[in-house]
């Protein structure tokens, strides 16, 4: 199992908890593994069966676009973070 950081704006779906584990071997699959588990983040994480575009994952410190992308390996000792993008501000 990985960990997972939840952002503290989706924590409300996951029962308040800043870290949780997921099944899987790659981002892809400890994704889905999470929406198992907290089916709420569904329409969070996901349109039309897609990760949303506002929706930044990394292993390690490192960004998954960078890498192979929801097809990136992770390990039981990796932690994948999740950090949706901010917007607004002032013009």
């Amino acid at each position: 199992m990985s960990r997972v950081r939840i952002p503290p704006v989706l924590r409300k779906q996951t029962g308040g908890s800043r870290d949780v584990e997921a099944d899987g071997g790659t981002v892809g699959e400890v994704l889905r593994s999470l929406v198992d588990q907290f089916p709420a983040l569904d329409d969070q994480l996901y349109e039309n069966q897609e990760l949303r575009r506002f929706v930044n994952v990394y292993v390690n410190d490192q960004d998954i676009q960078y890498l192979n992308k929801l097809d990136t390996a992770v390990g039981p000792q990796d932690t994948v973070i999740i950090l949706p993008a901010m917007a607004g501000g002032n013009p």
